[in-house]
């Protein structure tokens, strides 16, 4: 087993190899999309894995093939997006996993976002005179830091749900990071865009950067020796190795010690660290169930919402190419955005009116803001009024959420289904590094101010919280079965990206190729985002002529997705990254 799977990420890796060489060619951005973007779609009989690098996505197939299952597949599509992917997820992050058992017909989702540490306090991000950081003078450094999850949560779902050898699984991405990976163009780009932040740490500096002091090309092998051993500890002792030992003294040092901006990890933080299993958020939409993460994630919530308030209109009659759809979609996104502002934040520390949030009555009366021809103005657009078991207001909360991220689907043999995100935040995170992996930036997904006008912000700092997020991964259920898995990174735009998704998947029939490859246009705040390059710049001018603001931009999705039908698994990788689907 464990030669077999080495062998395949050997293969993965000359077989990507020349394709990413002429993609370098043709690079001009970081992550660019074009208009010509267009996704394969690929079926299968039996089993499929979409994520977002080809070396994780063979690996994890290879695992589907000789019999493991959905979450052994997780596992090494995990550990290898670690270290083929740093700069998005890896040991030092979070992640998000909703989970189809096949034999039991039951959804779970395991909540493996990061902590405050227990020193933290409202006041992490404000200066000495009590204003808050700049971001980035936030991010850089141990103070953005917080507990890590993933490992746990990886080793939470192997032992509910798993099947093949823990040890054997962390085999792969062990084994190549002692041969080596070829530097993917994304990779490559994402380093010399980072600059000097991501030079500021020696051993940061050491990994992405050659002896010249010059940004890593493309092709170039990177061999990541302490990355293996840590993985190798982990399979031999499980979790535990990473939370206590010289793993975790390592985190906490480089955390504490970290010049300019040191933080306030201590080792209890990664001793008490628990994964969380929680009640799974759903909403019925045209006859299906779509569902996802709760709190700490606003993504199911904010999903659910737009698809709630939306299909009070005939959003399939108008069409994709009408703007009047998208000014029904975006005032949707606005409204859920205003409540998720407002309301949304770790349900540990303290309540949220989700039921209600949710409540087809109370979608309904949200709706009807949206009748009209015109986009909402500004001052009608605010946080509602959801039914609550007892009264309480929160401020509303300004925090950033910035895009990185990476998502990943599987399914086995059996009709077992993964949907999983997972992150560090932050493009290359806290941009410190130890025991060969990236630690993340994540607790300035909290809002850096703790009241507004007096009232306090639900997503502000404590110990112990885990900060709000946007991931979203997602299942979409048809008759109590499993429909398709999908999900994406990139920041809070995740929200739009994955709703666009839905409503191109059921409402306008779209498959699964061409739902990840659509053009995006989403609206958060009242501006609306539209991707450059695209089709979409087509409807720039009337919705400005329905009264909106228009940003045109580069929108960096990441979704990958797979279709569940009675003749076989459809999948497909959004094309903006480097992502495929392999199944058989």
């Amino acid at each position: 087993m464990q030669r077999n799977l080495f062998a395949c990420a050997l293969a993965a890796l000359v077989l990507a190899t020349p394709a990413w060489s002429q993609q370098a060619s043709d690079a001009t951005a970081p992550e660019a999309s074009t208009a010509t973007s267009t996704a394969r779609l690929v079926t299968a009989k039996s089993y499929m894995v979409a994520a977002a690098n080809p070396i994780a996505a063979a690996t994890g197939a290879e695992v589907l093939k000789q019999g493991g299952s959905a979450i052994d597949a997780a596992v090494v599509v995990q550990t290898m997006l670690g270290l083929v992917e740093p700069q998005s997820s890896g040991l030092g992050g979070g992640a998000f996993l909703v989970y189809y058992d096949a034999g039991r017909k039951r959804l779970t989702t395991l909540d493996g976002r990061e902590t405050a540490p227990q020193m933290a306090t409202p006041k992490l991000f404000l200066d000495k005179d009590g204003q808050p950081l700049k971001f980035m003078d936030a991010v850089i450094g141990g103070r953005s830091v917080g507990t890590p999850g993933t490992v746990r949560l990886l080793q939470e779902a192997h032992n509910r749900w798993g099947r093949q050898d823990w040890n054997r699984l962390l085999e792969p991405a062990a084994a190549l990071a002692d041969a080596g990976f070829a530097v993917s163009p994304r990779l490559a780009a994402l380093i010399a865009e980072a600059g000097d932040g991501l030079k500021k740490y020696e051993a940061t500096r050491n990994y992405f950067f050659d002896t010249s002091g010059a940004p890593l090309k493309a092709g170039a092998l990177l061999k990541n020796a302490a990355y293996a051993e840590t993985l190798r500890l982990i399979g031999e002792r499980g979790a535990d190795a990473f939370y206590t030992g010289r793993i975790a003294e390592a985190i906490v040092d480089t955390v504490r010690m970290a010049a300019g901006n040191p933080g306030v990890l201590v080792l209890n933080d990664l001793a008490d660290y628990r994964v969380r299993e929680r009640q799974p958020v759903c909403i019925s939409y045209r006859a299906l169930d779509v569902c996802g993460m709760g709190s700490p994630s606003s993504g199911a919530v904010a999903v659910g919402q737009t698809l709630g308030m939306i299909e009070n209109f005939d959003i399939k009659g108008l069409g994709p190419d009408n703007p009047q759809s998208w000014r029904i979609i975006g005032d949707a996104q606005r409204l859920a955005f205003a409540d998720r502002g407002r309301y949304l934040a770790d349900t540990d520390f303290v309540p949220a009116p989700i039921k209600g949030l949710m409540e087809k009555d109370y979608l309904g009366k949200r709706a009807a803001l949206l009748d009209g021809d015109k986009a909402l103005a500004d001052d009608a657009v605010k946080a509602g009024e959801p039914e609550w078991d007892h009264a309480l207001l929160f401020g509303r909360d300004k925090a950033l959420e910035l895009p990185s991220t990476s998502h990943f689907v599987i399914v086995d043999r059996d009709g077992n289904v993964v949907s999983m995100t997972t992150t560090i935040e932050n493009g290359f995170g806290s941009r410190l590094m130890t025991n060969g992996f990236l630690l993340n930036n994540e607790l300035t997904d909290f809002s850096f101010e703790t009241h507004d006008n007096g009232v306090p912000i639900a997503n502000r700092v404590e110990p112990g919280k885990r900060p709000r997020s946007s991931m979203s991964p997602t299942i979409v259920m048809k008759d109590g079965k499993p429909l398709l898995a999908i999900g994406s990174p990139g920041g809070s735009q995740i929200i739009g990206y994955v709703t666009q998704a839905l409503i191109a998947y059921i409402d306008w029939g779209k498959d699964v190729s061409q739902i990840v490859a659509m053009p995006h246009l989403l609206n958060r705040f009242g501006t609306f985002e539209i991707e450059a390059g695209t089709q979409a710049e087509k409807l720039a001018d009337p919705l400005k002529a329905l009264g909106y603001e228009v940003k045109i931009g580069d929108m960096n999705s990441g979704l990958q997705a797979i279709e569940i039908t009675a003749d076989g698994l459809k999948g497909s990788a959004d094309p903006r990254r480097e992502g495929v689907a392999i199944g058989e």
